[in-house]
């Protein structure tokens, strides 16, 4: 116990003498904190060329996909990969009954079938300055100012943030073609300007089948052993100048700075591993009481969302075309149900929340040893978890709120168009273009809408809405809400609205606008803001001070720490984390092995099971053992390998490479025995899945036909 206590404690506090295989590391730091330990481990690049603003380097082949994923540039033409589950929604909007690429797979074989993606960036990572310094030293020179004020806290922010404004604003003058954001890192006690390039020209290149990009489905997500091919490919387009460009026909493909060269020669356990991305979010600044909030607000989370997919899977089943139209929803939404289990689950077989009240209890000894500590940190973690007292209620009436019935798809419908409409008002339309304009903005939606599933959901949503709120966030809908017929106040809704289908919305606005503004829907709309609006003022009253005594316990981790290698949470920033190909062991007598091969997706193979069903192609192929120059040395298929790589979501799509800095894989998923991983990174069990890079270029090349592409790239045997 007292061992997992030590390991708990330094990686919570994050400031440690960290092992080798934890941290997500920022890049300008690398040198001064990471060099040494990553060469001794078996990196052959210098940190130079990891990170460089003055010349290419890797960091300038690796992309922040769309919203919230990883991608990397492998080919001097601006071909990308990065994983199946992150293309899936721009798979799924490009796909139809006809051509359905999620289901069938899809191969451009030149480029002009490589389909324009609307919506769709990637961004590349220009260069990070530190701007801490600059930051701080105003906020002490504000803080004296204000010396005598009652607010002096507020008003020191205020002129902090009106200069990082003012350097966004500069960075982005000297900086043409760019955009600027400064971030803040370990809870706002240090601050980088970040420069980025974002590129809007991206088309579809190819996807093997959700049979096989999405093999194992839910039942697998977050498991090993695995067998998905989670990989999807793309091309980055710019103008003739290669800058970003808005897409035309004219745009050339682009041209990066770096891509990475393609490593054939497999992995060993041992073998050292580096990953860059873009993590999401962790939380291992939390405190004991943020904690227990946390998994208390997942209950409401899981419990909802298994009510809504449990209709929506019915109805998928059912039916081909709704699977379609649904995939990416249901896919999104149990992506986080069964995240928030694992974590759940996590927490109580590793004692997280005790753990993390024994470090607060030795912060708090060392605090209390020195007045001069005491009077700067000593009632942080108290106002922490006073702040967390107040704003719980909200929090969880909101989440409520949140996961039901704000997910009822025709209250989305009409309240984004309702926003449309007020918005082209706004903007000098009449009514009857400002009508026309947001059914425009809109319209595409019901190309995955299905009403009578939706009404389904809207009365079991609207139901558990019911069951689980407290009296003070019952909805106005001019009745007893409590006792209210949900089934008959549903119908009603659904009978007389004119946005359950893009037609009856497209002749109410052309035969009888009053109609749009008379929609039932709208009155249930008022009724969700009035109940959202309350619990929103309540929920964020407590912000300013949670995030003042955030911002001061960690500077008091830091000082209690100082002179340890650090690395801050996760905050969707590049980060560079590095580990080993390594095995685990579960539980007593089970050990997995670290990497599977193809013969495990034929022995999971169910033809009665959706998700474990295999194409008959790929049983051909491997039957014939036609494997090409991407088998084994033993000749056999390697599909996914296990990293002890630090990841989360965000890096789902970033590439796992060698000490050289090739690529050997695409990091997809972490494990379901530390799916507490966002708050604690536990050595012996947290592992990261990634697909090798010899089964998605066999697929690119023997199941898909396209092994044109893999002649683009930079092959090393």
């Amino acid at each position: 116990m007292k061992k997992i206590f030590c390991l708990f404690l330094s990686l919570a506090v994050l400031f440690t003498s960290a092992r080798a295989d934890e941290g997500m590391w920022l890049l300008p730091l690398i040198q001064k904190m990471n060099a040494k330990t990553m060469k001794d481990m078996g990196c052959k690049l210098t940190p130079e060329e990891i990170y460089s603003i003055n010349n290419s380097s890797l960091k300038d082949a690796v992309v922040q996909f769309g919203g919230g994923c990883t991608g990397e540039i492998i080919s001097a033409e601006g071909l990308l990969v990065t994983n199946h589950h992150c293309g899936y929604s721009s798979i799924q909007k490009l796909s139809s009954e006809d051509h359905n690429y999620l289901e069938d797979g899809y191969w451009a074989m030149e480029s002009s079938e490589e389909i324009p993606v609307p919506g769709l960036t990637v961004t590349f990572l220009q260069k990070m300055t530190d701007v801490t310094g600059m930051l701080s030293k105003l906020r002490k020179e504000s803080l004296k100012q204000y010396k005598d004020s009652t607010n002096k806290i507020e008003l020191a922010d205020s002129v902090v943030e009106a200069e990082r404004k003012n350097l966004v604003e500069q960075a982005e003058k000297d900086n043409e073609g760019c955009h600027a954001e400064i971030e803040q890192f370990y809870n706002g006690n240090v601050f980088y300007l970040i420069i980025y390039k974002k590129y809007k020209d991206v088309r579809f290149v190819g996807a093997p089948p959700a049979s096989i990009g999405k093999f194992g489905g839910e039942t697998d997500n977050w498991m090993w052993p695995r067998h998905t091919g989670d990989f999807s490919m793309f091309r980055v387009y710019a103008g003739k100048d290669n800058e970003p460009a808005e897409y035309s026909v004219d745009n050339v493909p682009y041209k990066p700075k770096d891509h990475l060269k393609i490593s054939l020669n497999g992995v060993n356990n041992g073998d050292f591993t580096m990953i860059m991305g873009y993590p999401g979010r962790t939380q291992r600044f939390q405190t004991a009481s943020q904690l227990e909030e946390m998994i208390t607000v997942h209950d409401i989370r899981i419990a909802a969302r298994d009510l809504r997919q449990g209709i929506m899977l019915k109805f998928m089943e059912a039916d081909p075309a709704i699977r379609l139209k649904y995939a990416n929803k249901y896919a999104g939404s149990a992506n986080g149900y069964k995240k928030w289990i694992g974590e759940k689950k996590a927490f109580g077989n590793l004692g997280i929340i005790d753990e993390e009240k024994g470090k607060e209890a030795a912060f708090t000894k060392w605090v209390n040893a020195r007045k001069s500590r005491k009077e700067k940190y000593g009632q942080a973690l108290q106002n922490i978890s006073e702040s967390v007292d107040n704003s719980i209620a909200a929090e969880k009436s909101l989440v409520l709120l949140d996961e039901s019935i704000a997910n009822i798809e025709l209250i989305g419908l009409s309240s984004n168009f309702n926003g449309a409409f007020k918005k082209a008002v706004k903007n000098g339309q009449d009514t009857s273009a400002a009508l026309q304009t947001a059914y425009d903005a809109i319209k595409g939606y019901y190309k995955d809408y299905y009403e009578p599933l939706d009404r389904k959901e809207a009365s079991a949503l609207l139901s558990f809405y019911k069951d689980n709120a407290s009296p003070d966030c019952y909805l106005d809908l001019g009745g007893d809400f409590k006792n209210m017929d949900v089934d008959a106040y549903v119908k009603n809704m659904f009978d007389n609205s004119v946005f359950t289908s893009g037609q009856k919305l497209k002749n109410a606005i052309s035969e009888d606008n009053e109609k749009v503004f008379k929609d039932p829907a709208r009155d249930f709309i008022k009724a969700i803001i009035g109940i959202g609006m309350k619990l929103i003022m309540e929920e964020t009253a407590e912000d300013d001070t949670l995030q003042q005594n955030s911002r001061i316990y960690t500077a008091g981790l830091m000082e209690w720490n100082k002179g340890k290698k650090s690395y801050p949470d996760a905050n969707f920033t590049m980060r560079l984390t590095y580990g080993t190909v390594k095995p685990y062991s579960p539980k007593d007598a089970v050990t997995y092995r670290s990497y599977t091969t193809m013969k495990g997706i034929m022995e999971k193979e169910d033809s009665t099971n959706y998700e474990f069903k295999v194409p008959s192609k790929l049983k051909k192929l491997y039957e014939a053992k036609d494997f090409g120059q991407y088998a084994r040395k033993d000749g056999r298929m390697p599909i996914c390998f296990l990293t002890n790589n630090d990841i989360t979501g965000g890096n789902s799509g970033s590439p796992v490479m060698n000490g050289n800095g090739e690529l050997i894989g695409l990091a997809f998923d972490g494990n379901w025995e530390s799916m507490s991983s966002d708050v604690m990174f536990e050595p012996e069990l947290q592992r990261c899945i990634c697909v090798d890079i010899r089964y998605v270029l066999f697929l690119i090349d023997k199941y898909g036909g396209a092994g044109y592409l893999v002649k683009e790239m930079d092959l090393v045997q």
